[in-house]
């Protein structure tokens, strides 16, 4: 079996444990390949996290960020995580535990089989260009939000017109992302066992309400008024588009699969107050 640790950059005590579990891992027989910043801290060899989906299980060692950030490297790879950070949605294994949950799911691969569930991912399409998956949103805005900025706009689900205007942008968010910029944006909060994607207008000049529509919906925005837009995925991948356009945003395979035990919702929700 081969593990993958992602830990995040810059912290000391990520970089320990992952150390840690290095030895651990190796004394169990298992292949470790660890990401190439936490190897620069351990002086070993390193594997870009574009790799990890060469692994059985990756391992993310921070905050939800870090585990987004492994996640996308690990493609359909169960990704287990550590929580260092202050929240947790993804990461619902503490320190103390890491190395007992860790060594657990190595035993259930060699057994009976990981037990993962799986969080869907999305994709934008334009004039034969389609993005990064997306974990948590793709944004489709202005080149500039705020005064004087923004994109005159129309957006459809399944066909069928929802809403049109001017906004700074529109927001598609996954269950997933709903707890992150989304809610940022006023959006809801939606569960992450509720299958559905939300449809949020940035700071709309009237519009509609954020709108949670079916999981296998496309939703599409068509872009005017403006001489060119940005499509930005989990706040990471971006692209600059001419307008006016159509971008179309789906959900893509490999859908995100999260192995260990599952973070308490509401418990990690009250730390967002």
């Amino acid at each position: 079996m081969d593990v993958g640790i992602v830990a995040q950059k810059g912290n000391a005590r990520a970089a320990y444990l992952a150390d840690d579990l290095r030895d651990r891992l190796h004394e169990a027989g298992v292949d470790v390949a660890v990401d190439g910043a936490t190897a620069d801290a351990l002086d070993v060899p390193g594997t870009p996290v574009a790799e990890m989906d060469r692994t059985d299980l990756v391992v993310s060692i921070g905050g939800d960020g870090t585990f987004l950030f492994a996640a996308r490297g690990a493609g359909g790879v169960p990704v287990l995580g550590v929580n260092l950070g202050e929240v947790g949605f993804l990461n619902a294994v503490s320190p103390s535990e890491a190395v007992d949950a860790v060594l657990a799911a190595v035993d259930a691969y060699r057994g009976e089989g990981m037990r993962v569930r799986e969080a869907p991912r999305l994709a934008a399409e334009c004039g034969g260009w389609t993005s990064e998956p997306a974990a948590n949103e793709v944004v489709v805005q202005g080149a500039r939000r705020g005064r004087g900025g923004g994109v005159g706009y129309e957006v459809r689900v399944d066909g069928s017109l929802y809403s049109s205007g001017h906004a700074d942008g529109v927001l598609v968010a996954t269950p997933t992302g709903s707890t992150a910029y989304n809610l940022s944006e006023g959006g809801p909060l939606v569960h992450p066992h509720i299958d559905g994607l939300v449809v949020n207008e940035m700071c709309a000049d009237g519009g509609m309400p954020p709108l949670v529509v079916a999981p296998d919906a496309e939703v599409t925005v068509t872009l005017t008024d403006a001489d060119e837009a940005i499509v930005i995925t989990d706040g990471r991948g971006q692209r600059t588009i001419d307008v006016p356009t159509e971008v179309a945003v789906t959900t893509t395979e490999p859908p995100m699969r999260v192995a260990g035990p599952s973070a308490d919702f509401f418990e990690a929700l009250g730390k967002l107050s």
